[in-house]
């Protein structure tokens, strides 16, 4: 099965906030069901009815690689994720620092970093979503899938635009 050029895709309209994403990830990589643990972690508004799942987006040019002062942080070509090597990693925390998406945490029981290395090509986030609100797909599928909602929307506004100006 190709995985190359594969992203997570979060549609946080369809996220219901049961976190179960959470609880699949710590037990997958952990062997514990403790949400502390995620690679992935959900963000609640709860007054606004808004969840937004969150995870390491496997930056091109990842900050927390750049900053890496032993070049523990690199990039797998095969599956475009960027991964630590815990035989290098010294724990300096510089890369929690640096990624502006709050994706890379830190383990103070383990004195370790982890992120999202995309369960080795099987997330299991995306295999127990149940209503889709985290998937797996190509780069290619997300670019026309975006292109057609925007397409969508244009069409919509045009079509809106039009009536307001029939009515004057």
């Amino acid at each position: 099965m190709e995985q190359m050029g594969k992203v997570l895709v979060v549609n946080q309209e369809k996220c219901t906030g049961c976190r179960l994403c959470e609880l699949v990830c710590a037990v997958k990589h952990d062997g514990i069901s403790n949400p502390a643990r995620s690679r992935i972690r959900v963000m609640k508004w709860e007054a606004e009815g808004l969840y937004i799942p969150m995870s390491c987006q496997q930056c091109q040019d990842a900050p927390c690689m750049n900053v890496c002062p032993v070049k523990a942080i690199s990039r797998d070509e095969d599956l475009a994720r960027v991964m630590v090597d815990y035989d290098k990693c010294i724990g300096c925390r510089s890369c929690v620092a640096v990624c502006p998406f709050g994706a890379m945490s830190f383990n103070v029981i383990d004195r370790k970093v982890f992120k999202c290395d995309l369960c080795d090509g099987d997330p299991q986030c995306v295999r127990f979503c149940d209503i889709k609100a985290v998937d797996y797909m190509s780069a290619d599928e997300v670019s026309i899938a975006k292109k057609r909602d925007a397409a969508a929307r244009v069409s919509r506004a045009s079509k809106e635009g039009a009536a307001l100006m029939a009515q004057l």
